[in-house]
């Protein structure tokens, strides 16, 4: 349903656009970029030319805490309007605050649960509850068929979908995966306020996460050539030879390759810790939040044996610009 994008600002002239086919709805605050231009394009090919996609452009003051960046949150909507135009989105939906909370702040909100006290809603008290709560009210504003969200917000990304099931939303939920800059930095609209050398420094969240991810890899061959060794005394010399030619592998590796591989979450969380300690010290320092490996289903920290999906994710701040970084692992099966 393509044509001259359309800028919406009332929930009633919202419901008086027409419907054609289904509709994708991507939520924002603005400052959008390419990461979102993503997400809108993923939207117009889930829904095809005859579908339907909004964007809603809205700086929530609910997730925003004491101290946080409301006030200077970038706002750019002339801008936004030019990259939904271009990602093929049909109408932006940017109402002011009183039209999404008519009544102030309200006085009913949806409150995340145990999920989401932890990891970011440990940091930003609150912050989750106001997130969910004006995803829950735009999506009754927008009624779509699906709603696309970026992976790059995993612990957000989780608790919609939690959401949408417990409360039995008519919406499916689809995540995205994260846009990264050409050295790895995720693209986000907080990195507008870093200055060259912040920028270098917060390079180290995302090579954090790649050496856990390459951490995984070596250790998952190390495992497979360790079960592949013959029983008995040769699978001891098979092993001791492993341990010789690979030599980029700690003892620690070897180790788990032994024991069939138990242990590799805790050399992954060590492989991108090295990095993240390191870059504590460069000039400005980064300032670790947290760095966690956790079970997508309830962000609760993997133990040692696990297997199966799981995020490594990662918090910290360089100056005065907090910023976030995940990705996904998957372990067993020598994945």
């Amino acid at each position: 349903m393509t044509g001259p994008l359309q800028l919406l600002n009332t929930a009633e002239e919202l419901h008086a656009l027409p419907r054609g086919g289904r509709r994708a709805v991507v939520m924002t605050m603005g400052a959008l970029h390419e990461g979102h231009a993503t997400l809108i394009r993923t939207a117009r090919e889930e829904v095809g030319p005859q579908g339907q996609v909004v964007v809603t452009v809205f700086v929530n003051p609910l997730q925003f805490g004491a101290g946080e960046d409301l006030d200077r949150y970038p706002r750019t909507l002339d801008a936004d309007l030019l990259v939904c135009e271009g990602a093929g989105a049909d109408a932006v939906f940017a109402p002011a605050v009183d039209e999404v909370y008519p009544g102030g702040d309200p006085q009913v909100r949806i409150a995340a649960g145990p999920m989401g006290e932890r990891l970011e809603g440990a940091t930003r008290p609150g912050h989750f509850d106001g997130m969910l709560t004006v995803v829950a009210k735009l999506l009754h504003l927008t009624r779509p068929g699906l709603a696309l969200f970026g992976q790059k917000d995993a612990q957000q990304l989780a608790l919609i979908r939690r959401m949408v099931t417990d409360l039995n939303f008519p919406v499916e939920v689809v995540g995205v995966p994260t846009v990264r800059e050409d050295d790895g930095l995720a693209l986000s609209s907080r990195n507008r306020y870093l200055g060259p050398a912040e920028r270098r420094t917060a390079l180290a969240l995302s090579r954090a996460l790649f050496a856990g991810r390459d951490r995984l890899a070596a250790q998952a061959a190390l495992c497979a050539r360790a079960e592949a060794a013959p029983a008995g005394g040769g699978r001891a010399t098979g092993l001791a030879r492993l341990g010789e030619i690979r030599a980029s592998a700690d003892a620690h590796a070897v180790s788990a390759a032994a024991t069939g591989g138990t242990g590799l979450p805790d050399a992954v969380r060590a492989a991108a810790r090295h990095v993240l300690e390191e870059a504590a010290r460069y000039e400005p320092p980064l300032v670790l939040d947290y760095l966690a490996l956790v079970d997508p289903q309830d962000f609760t920290d993997v133990g040692p044996d696990f297997t199966g999906r799981a995020v490594l994710a990662v918090a910290a701040k360089v100056g005065t610009t907090r910023l976030i970084d995940n990705i996904p692992l998957e372990f067993g099966a020598h994945a």
